[in-house]
């Protein structure tokens, strides 16, 4: 069997992949309009977090001891999930972790040359950076670089701080290295919240803006599918809820008229048969009637010749009973009288009427076992399967009947060991008329319409039958009625 996805899920889905196209779309539009490129929308946000942390860590530092410097930037690692390492304004480690600096950032710290002594030199000042007064010591931090390294994977931060080495001294240049082995590892790099807030926040607003018109498309859908279901089934009173003004509710008001038009056929059919049949019955009465009185009275040599007229009027008279019954079935269930059957007994009424001697029939249905349907419909419908499988499949092996209750309903089952029924006839066998054997022979079969009448009857008892071919043969007939408790 072939697992169809649902429509809802293939809706929504394809609103998620436009939500995302449009996204990728507008990000180009930047992109090409601004110069803009996605790195610069993930590094944008890292600069100012890097910025803060190391005006923070800058404050801190020229407020404690070099000694306790080494706490100080382990502390900062702890709480930043980064690697944290001070370098001096000449390149030399003053405090953090012992981590080996790829050459792409050894080359990127910026060293002050010291200058050269000698003899009769005089030593020249060291030319500094403009430094921030005490009054601004909070800011004036400039970004080095923002970088990634391979082998193993790193990324690195770079930032000048001030960097007081003797508390008698102005602060001097330094260099802050701030390291992550990944983006996620953290959040001075890449913090994932504010993304997955937006995330949520748009594929939130997404859904409530889809989801009540994929609910209601769907929900229409399935409506018009349970009631072409339930057409199909030869039910056409069903009427589909038509308030929608789109599409789906023109198909809804088609699938009404439709319904409208075949039971309006279906009953028409059905009366034309009822009142043929009924007008029918009459003449061939008279007609029996006269044959029996001519059959009295002819010559012996003629007698053969009148028992053939009598045979055919006979095969007239079975075909219009069995139309009055289909005609009749047909246009229940008003006519239905639905009682609380035992089934066990109404099998053994059927046998006792259609067991044959050249067939073996087994019987396997609990005697507390109920159904709730029409005493006389479930006696024409049983006798009608079981009749069929003794004179088709009676010779083949024995025919079981059995029964079981299937939540609130009861299944019973007819099964034979004859030749089946081709795979693309199990449900045409059901229709008015029809036969396997398209030359209608009366030694082939009846008149086409005891499974008719069958199914006509287990309807207008709320039920269902069925057919399927068993293996290695046989076919099993399926009756489905309304358990009735006990």
């Amino acid at each position: 069997m072939t697992h169809r996805a649902p429509l809802f899920g293939k809706v929504l889905f394809l609103a998620l992949l436009n939500l995302c196209l449009l996204g990728a779309a507008v990000a180009l539009i930047v992109r090409a309009q601004f110069r803009l490129d996605a790195a610069s929308f993930l590094i944008a946000p890292a600069q100012s977090r890097i910025m803060a942390v190391a005006q923070s860590l800058a404050l801190d530092l020229q407020e404690a001891q070099p000694q306790t410097w080494v706490g100080l930037l382990s502390q900062y690692a702890r709480d930043y999930g980064a690697q944290f390492i001070l370098y001096s304004e000449e390149g030399e480690k003053l405090a953090g972790s012992d981590v080996p600096l790829p050459r792409e950032v050894v080359d990127r710290i910026p060293r002050r040359q010291r200058p050269p002594q000698g003899p009769g030199r005089r030593q020249q000042p060291p030319q500094r950076q403009p430094q921030a007064d005490g009054n601004s010591r909070a800011g004036g931090v400039p970004p080095l670089f923002l970088t990634a390294t391979s082998g193993p994977t790193r990324y690195w931060a770079g930032v000048r701080i001030p960097v007081r080495l003797d508390p008698a001294e102005n602060p001097h240049p330094g260099t802050l290295l701030i390291m992550s082995p990944s983006l996620l590892a953290s959040r001075l790099f890449f913090d994932v919240r504010p993304w997955l807030t937006i995330g949520i926040a748009v594929i939130l607003v997404s859904v409530l803006c889809w989801l009540p018109f994929i609910r209601g498309m769907t929900r229409s859908i399935s409506q018009l599918t349970r009631a072409t279901e339930q057409i199909a089934e030869g039910k056409f009173e069903i009427h589909v809820a038509d308030k929608r003004r789109d599409e789906i509710g023109r198909l809804g008001e088609a699938i009404n008229r439709m319904a409208s038009r075949l039971s309006s056929f279906a009953n028409g059919q059905k009366r034309f048969l009822s009142g043929i049949s009924h007008e029918l019955c009459n003449p061939i009465a008279t007609i029996q009637f006269g044959l029996g009185s001519l059959e009295r009275r002819v010559a012996p040599d003629q007698r053969d010749s009148v028992a053939d007229i009598q045979e055919e009027v006979q095969h007239m008279s079975a075909l219009v009973n069995e139309l009055l019954s289909f005609s009749r079935a047909g246009m229940q269930p008003l006519d239905a009288k639905p009682a609380r059957v035992n089934l066990a007994a109404a099998v053994a009424r059927v046998l006792e009427r259609e067991s044959s001697p050249e067939a073996s029939v087994t019987v396997a249905v609990d005697e507390k076992l109920h159904a709730f349907a029409d005493p006389e419909y479930l006696f024409r419908v049983l006798s009608n399967v079981v009749r069929n499988a003794i004179r088709y499949a009676g010779h083949a092996g024995p025919i079981q009947i059995g029964a079981r209750e299937d939540e609130a309903m009861v299944c019973l089952t007819v099964t034979d060991s004859g030749p089946g029924v081709p795979e693309s006839s199990l449900e045409e066998i059901f229709a008015p008329f029809f036969r396997l054997d398209p030359s209608r022979s009366p030694e082939t079969g009846g008149l086409g319409l005891g499974l008719a009448v069958v199914r006509s009857c287990v309807e207008a008892c709320n039920g269902a039958v069925r057919c399927r071919n068993r293996q290695p043969s046989g076919l099993e007939v399926e009756i489905r009625l309304p358990a009735a408790s006990s």
